[in-house]
């Protein structure tokens, strides 16, 4: 095991994260050999459509979690985004080009919220966010009058938006345009996670956030900063699912969180906070975004989807107290 470990590409990419690369190769390869038709690459596209948005979700909630903080509010947010800027789009003629923005500025919103509650008011985390998630949900429904909104489709004029994520050529091959996107922000956010001076303060904030204040680091800014990324890209991750399926309902969103959150502890980032790893968060969005797409195709629905996500989180969780107690 030690000489596992001491293994130079072992140490490049981490431990955790080649197990999570390893089960999603594994996991992939058993739904392509039960059923065929998953290993095509329509099915490829539609594992791609169910990522982006969990994704994006995932990128800002690890800079959360690296905190030692959660932010239950991101999946209300995410449909609350897409409600309302869908709404204003197709009920009030707002430019897309707007809408898009608004969608993002909504999951920014929220971000600050979250921030303020947390750092300024001193709310517990779970408490600020659950609460959020509360207002989020009832918000989009009372601005919508409770009704469902579909943003527009791609014959329509406005429909450009669509080739943001997906483009449907003549002959109707589907390129994911939208996989370009979301590695991109991946890259982007991990620069901005290990490589600048915000990354390693907010990581800082999950070691050891006493010591991290009295080396005098603005503590409420930097995690203020933390939660502002969440709900930033929690409104992305509502402008990619609007995109993708179109008709969000009112009152939707709770537990796509979960989804999230597990994306990011499968990939290696602790709950206890102090590390974080965008690269390892991609691995667990892939590993959710497959069983999602591939447990259908072996005759298991919803329900069962649930139950493997669930499985799988514990997991994660499981062997990231273990790895801590180890350390201490």
């Amino acid at each position: 095991m030690e000489k596992l470990k001491n293994n130079p590409v072992v140490k490049a990419i981490g431990t955790q994260r080649l197990v999570a690369l390893l089960a999603l190769i594994v996991i992939y390869g058993v739904f392509g050999i039960m059923n065929p038709r998953f290993a095509t690459y329509n099915t490829m596209v539609n594992i791609f459509d169910a990522s982006y948005y969990i994704g994006f979700m995932a990128i800002g909630i690890c800079f959360v979690i690296a905190t030692g903080g959660i932010d239950l509010s991101i999946g209300t947010v995410l449909t609350m985004s897409g409600l309302v800027a869908g709404y204003l789009s197709v009920n009030k003629g707002f430019p897309m080009w707007l809408t898009i923005i608004i969608c993002i500025l909504i999951g920014m919103i929220f971000g600050v919220i979250n921030g303020l509650l947390v750092a300024k008011m001193g709310l517990p985390p779970f408490i600020a966010t659950l609460g959020t998630m509360m207002l989020s949900k009832g918000i989009g429904s009372i601005i919508t009058g409770a009704q469902s909104v579909t943003w527009k489709s791609g014959s329509d004029p406005e429909g450009w938006y669509r080739c943001l994520f997906k483009i449907k050529t003549a002959s109707g091959l589907l390129i994911p345009t939208g996989f370009v996107l979301l590695i991109a922000a991946a890259v982007i956010m991990a620069i901005v996670l290990n490589k600048t001076k915000t990354g390693r303060y907010i990581l800082s904030l999950g070691s050891n956030k006493e010591a991290t204040r009295l080396s005098g680091v603005n503590v409420d800014k930097y995690l203020i900063i933390a939660y502002i990324i969440s709900g930033t890209f929690a409104g992305i991750a509502g402008l990619a699912y609007s995109t993708i399926y179109s008709t969000l309902l009112p009152g939707g969103g709770a537990g796509f969180e979960m989804d999230a959150i597990a994306g990011v502890v499968i990939g290696g980032t602790s709950m206890a906070g102090g590390t974080g790893t965008i690269a390892g968060t991609m691995i667990g969005v892939f590993i959710i975004s497959i069983l999602k797409t591939g447990l259908p195709f072996v005759g298991l629905q919803t329900h069962y989807q649930q139950v493997a996500t669930g499985l799988v989180l514990v997991v994660a969780v499981f062997a990231d107290v273990y790895r801590n107690r180890k350390k201490n």
